[in-house]
C-alpha cells in the first residue's frame, strides 16, 4: 500500500460548502484521503512538504475532445466556413476521418499532459475515429493511463459517413470499451478509467440508432453523452424529421436519466430544461468553443440545476474555462457570479461518484486522492467568501505545482513523473504533420 504525507499546506474545499483551512497535513493511503490534521507524524513513503502551498482537489473538465489534440496549428486547404455545418464539414469531419491508431494514441497523450500541467486530474472524454473505430477507445484510454490522468470515454455514434453500419461500429465500440473496463476493474479497483455511451448529435442519429444507444445503456448500465442544440440546425432537423424538439424524442426513448450528460443545448426551450431537471441531466457548458464557433450564447445555464462546465476540445484548462465562462456571461447580462461557476465547474464531480463508485471533490477522510498543490501568494485576504473570486481573478494553471491521481504522483516541480515530455512533444509533431497531410487529401 503506497502512502503520501503533504506536510504544511493551505486547503480550499472549492466544492460547497466552499472552505479555507490553513496550516494543514494530509495522508494519503492506497488512493484515499485517511487523515486531514495540523499536524500527522504518521510516516509515508513519499512526503511532500508544501511551505504554506494550496492544496486543492483537482478540476475536472466535464466534455472534452482528445481527438483534436493534433489539430492545433493545422495546415490544410479548405473551403468557406461560414456556418457551423460548414466548419464540421470542412475542418473537424476532415480530421477525424483521418485519424489512426497511433495519431489517436498521440492525441491522448498530449492532451493528458496539457490537463495535468493546468491541474486537471479528470476528463469526460467524447472520441471519433470514423476510419478506425473498433479499439479506439482502448487506445484513448492507454494515452490517459501512461500519463495518470483519470478518464471516462466513449465514441460518438454518428450516421454522418456510412450510415447504419457506422452507427452500429461506433455503438458496439462502447458496449466492448464498457465491458472491458469491467474486467480491468475486477483485477484492480482502482482502475482510474470509466464508460459512457456516446453519441454525436440527434441530427445525425436516426431512431434505430437511439434504440440501439438504449440497449446499449441497458447492457453495460451507463448513460449516455451527447451533444444537442450546439446550433440552430440540429433544433430545426429535429422539428422538421421528427415533429418534436430535441430533448423530447430522447426523452421518448428513454435515454434521459441522472447518468446522462449532455452537451451545449445553445438552443433549447424552456420546456426542455423542465424535462432535462426533472430527469437529473447533467448538461455541460462549453463558454470558449462556442464563442470560437460563433453559435451563439446558452442564456439558460442559471436555469439548469446540474451545469457542469467543460471545454468541447478547447484544451484541458479548466481555470481558463471558469473565467471565461464568468466573462461570457456577464457580457450577456447573466446574473451569475464567479461562485456560481466554480459550484458549476466542481460539480462534475458528481459525475466521477456515480461513475467510480468514491468521493471526489473534497480535501476530506475517505475522499479520493486527486488533488493539486498551487503555489499561489494572495495579495488579499482569501476567506471562504471570496474563494471563488481568487480563482477568477488571481490564480493561474501556471501555478499548479503538484499534481496527484488517484493517490499517486504524476507531476512534481511542474515535472512529469512517468512519462519522457520532450520526447513525446517531438514525435507528436512529427505524427502531427503526417496527419495533416492525410486530412488534406480528404474531401468535405
Amino acid at each position: 500500500m503506497s502512502s503520501i504525507l503533504i506536510k504544511d499546506c493551505r486547503i480550499l474545499q472549492t466544492y460547497p460548502p466552499f472552505e479555507v483551512l490553513d496550516g494543514k497535513d494530509v495522508l494519503i493511503e492506497d488512493g484515499k484521503i485517511v487523515e486531514m490534521a495540523s499536524s500527522i507524524t504518521k510516516k509515508a513513503d513519499d512526503t511532500i512538504y508544501a511551505k504554506g502551498k494550496t492544496l486543492m482537489p483537482g478540476f475536472v473538465c466535464g466534455h472534452h475532445h482528445y481527438y483534436s489534440g493534433l489539430a492545433r496549428g493545422m495546415q490544410i486547404s479548405a473551403g468557406p466556413q461560414n456556418d457551423f455545418i460548414q466548419i464540421l464539414k470542412e475542418w473537424w469531419w476532415r480530421l477525424d476521418r483521418g485519424l489512426a491508431e497511433e495519431s489517436n494514441y498521440y492525441s491522448s497523450l498530449i492532451c493528458s499532459m496539457e490537463a495535468i500541467a493546468a491541474g486537471t486530474t479528470a476528463i469526460i472524454d467524447h472520441h471519433a475515429s470514423p476510419s478506425a473505430i473498433a479499439g479506439s477507445l482502448s487506445v484513448m484510454a492507454k494515452g490517459m493511463t501512461d500519463v495518470g490522468i483519470r478518464g471516462i470515454e466513449c465514441y460518438e455514434v454518428t450516421d454522418r459517413n456510412r450510415g447504419m453500419k457506422e452507427v452500429e461500429e461506433g455503438v458496439d465500440e462502447n458496449v466492448r470499451f464498457a465491458e472491458e473496463v469491467d474486467k480491468m476493474k475486477k483485477k484492480d479497483s482502482s482502475y482510474p478509467i470509466e464508460a459512457m455511451i456516446g453519441g454525436h448529435a440527434p441530427f445525425t442519429i436516426p431512431d434505430e440508432g437511439l434504440k440501439l444507444m438504449r440497449k446499449a445503456e441497458e447492457k453495460t448500465k451507463r448513460g449516455m453523452h451527447l451533444h444537442i442544440a450546439e446550433d440552430k440546425y440540429d433544433v430545426v432537423w429535429s422539428h422538421h424529421f421528427h415533429n418534436k424538439d430535441i430533448v423530447a424524442r430522447l426523452d421518448d426513448f428513454g435515454l434521459l436519466t441522472n447518468n446522462t450528460l449532455l452537451v451545449h443545448g445553445l438552443h433549447i426551450n424552456d420546456n426542455e430544461v423542465d424535462i432535462i431537471n426533472k430527469r437529473g441531466v447533467y448538461f455541460a457548458h462549453n463558454a470558449r468553443s462556442n464563442m470560437n464557433n460563433h453559435v451563439g450564447y446558452c442564456s439558460r445555464i442559471s436555469k439548469i440545476n446540474n451545469l457542469i462546465l467543460g471545454t468541447d476540445g478547447c484544451g484541458g484548462n479548466m481555470l481558463e474555462e471558469i473565467k471565461i465562462a464568468f466573462l461570457k456571461h456577464k457580457d450577456e447580462g447573466g446574473p451569475w457570479w464567479p461562485n456560481d461557476f466554480l459550484t458549476a465547474e466542481t460539480r462534475a464531480n458528481e459525475l466521477l461518484s456515480k461513475y467510480f463508485n468514491a468521493k471526489f471533490g473534497r480535501v476530506e477522510k475517505d475522499y479520493q486522492a486527486d488533488l493539486i498543490l498551487i503555489d499561489y501568494e494572495n495579495p488579499t485576504p482569501l476567506i471562504k467568501e471570496n474563494l471563488a473570486g481568487h480563482i477568477v481573478w488571481g490564480m493561474s494553471s501556471n501555478s499548479v505545482d503538484t499534481v496527484i491521481v488517484n493517490g499517486k504522483i504524476v507531476m512534481e516541480g511542474r515535472e512529469f513523473c512517468n512519462i519522457d515530455k520532450n520526447r513525446i512533444f517531438a514525435e507528436s509533431s512529427k505524427i502531427a504533420s503526417a496527419l495533416w497531410k492525410v486530412v488534406d487529401k480528404i474531401k468535405p
